[in-house]
């Protein structure tokens, strides 16, 4: 999950913007499995060696076989991102994808809680890549994505002029500046990435070099602000709204694109709501209209 931020003496109101927020977030699910109970060893002197030869082979058994305990968050998260990739990827032939194939080559000995971890990985399609995960037929068990990137009401100025899988990323990225107090530090911001399988040093199948998109392109497209920390070793960096974005969404669009991934109301977070609403006040005032008169020679 997201770590809060260094502490610098802030107010009660901005501790409540450090409320962390992820899209698709993984909850810990039990996986139901039983663990094998040991072979009794009380079988009387002629059974002592028998019984321990079967305590032997259960514990061999069980070194072999995976364990079936709960799984922890981090475990549910890297297997819903290869899932995520999967999907993907299978999507380019767009050829139908089975289900046999996901449980084969991706699910594995995860195969107690599939139906969360389809559900988790069509969230994080949804609202990361712009794509919808549905079932071809009825109880087909073959499944297809279909791209819902027409702009909507909500974001289409994110999205500019047309939309593409980049602005969902951009998107994350703009409520984790907001939702973290209007800055973040970098490194705060791929230690949230790499859990949607996006990696700064990996190239990835729908952006391409991640790294360059953001720190660059983005930049370069005055979406973001990427500046130098100064003091700080190792070197890290720090992001911003650019003004870009100030001009074509706004903080209230963006805290919505946070409650829509999180199925929750924007009050839930009370402070940035504030701060949203502010915001919205301050754009409907009139700007001042140019005076007319010529600059002083």
């Amino acid at each position: 999950m997201l770590q809060k931020p260094r502490s610098r003496g802030r107010s009660s109101a901005q501790a409540e913007k450090d409320k962390e927020w992820s899209p698709g977030r993984v909850t810990r699910v039990p996986s139901g499995g039983v663990a094998e109970e040991a072979p009794s060893t009380s079988r009387g002197p002629g059974g002592s060696q028998e019984a321990l030869s079967s305590a032997s082979q259960a514990a061999r058994r069980a070194q072999a076989a995976p364990s079936a305990g709960p799984r922890t968050q981090k475990q549910l998260e890297l297997k819903v991102a290869e899932l995520v990739q999967f999907l993907l990827i299978k999507d380019q032939k767009k050829i139908p994808i089975k289900r046999t194939d996901i449980m084969k080559h991706v699910v594995g000995d995860y195969k107690d809680i599939f139906p969360d971890l389809l559900k988790l990985a069509a969230q994080r399609l949804q609202y990361v890549f712009g794509y919808q995960l549905v079932e071809l037929e009825p109880k087909s068990n073959t499944y297809i994505l279909i791209n819902t990137l027409e702009p909507v009401e909500e974001d289409a100025e994110v999205r500019g002029d047309q939309g593409t899988p980049t602005t969902g990323l951009l998107m994350i990225v703009l409520g984790l500046i907001f939702m973290k107090g209007n800055t973040i530090k970098e490194t705060e911001v791929w230690d949230f990435l790499r859990r949607l399988g996006v990696y700064p040093t990996k190239k990835h199948l729908i952006f391409g070099d991640p790294k360059k998109l953001i720190t660059e392109d983005f930049v370069r497209q005055r979406y973001l602000e990427y500046r130098r920390i100064p003091h700080t070793d190792p070197v890290d960096y720090e992001f911003q709204w650019g003004p870009r974005t100030n001009l074509e969404t706004s903080k209230m669009k963006v805290l919505k694109f946070v409650a829509k991934v999180h199925n929750q109301d924007p009050k839930d977070w009370p402070a940035q709501y504030c701060e949203a609403l502010a915001d919205e006040e301050n754009r409907a005032r009139p700007a001042p209209e140019p005076s007319g008169q010529a600059p002083s020679s």
